[in-house]
């Protein structure tokens, strides 16, 4: 029998994937600078592999299949384009971009939801029961990691220089989470 309390957490993380990964379409359209609209639009792909995982994971689940690997379900996700978001509908992270369309406002934005889904994956893997579920989830929140340390670089590049950040002075080993 499925494990209702993980699809709903799934169900969750698919929609938090999808808010993102609309708010980082929107973040790369809307700034000038073209080292901004890179790094954008590579967490907007990032979110979309996410969406896919995320959708194969909890159709699997539904099934009473259990949890499956990260790259079996990003590669079947690829394969039959589902989990695909076609209407964003409501973003309150588009809606406060909107009012304030500056290039650090779009990055503190961004900032304040990758925390959050740090958060989010973290408290599920702590709650992770079987090693399958662990190493998915592990994978998912070091790329949320990830994504929060290129976005703490920017903020702090735009912050003092005014301008996006090219090439990294400093060791992304030596940052902290």
């Amino acid at each position: 029998m499925p494990d209702h309390n993980i699809i709903d957490q799934l169900a969750t993380a698919y929609k938090t994937e999808i808010s993102g990964y609309f708010f980082y379409n929107a973040a790369a359209i809307m700034v000038g600078d073209d080292k901004g609209k890179n790094i954008f639009n590579h967490l907007a792909k990032e979110e979309l592999d996410h969406i896919r995982v995320l959708s194969r994971i909890a159709d699997s689940v539904k099934n009473g299949m259990g949890w499956i690997g990260y790259e079996e379900a990003l590669k079947e996700g690829v394969a039959t384009q589902k989990g695909l978001p076609i209407f964003h509908g409501e973003n309150e992270l588009i809606k406060r971009l909107e009012k304030d369309q500056t290039d650090f406002n779009a990055v503190k934005i961004a900032i304040e939801n990758e925390e959050s889904a740090v958060d989010f994956y973290s408290k599920l893997l702590k709650e992770a029961k079987t090693p399958v579920e662990k190493v998915v989830l592990t994978n998912i929140l070091e790329m949320e990691k990830g994504h929060l340390k290129v976005l703490r670089w920017e903020a702090e590049s735009l912050g003092k220089t005014g301008f996006w950040c090219g090439d990294m002075e400093y060791s992304v080993e030596k940052e902290r989470d």
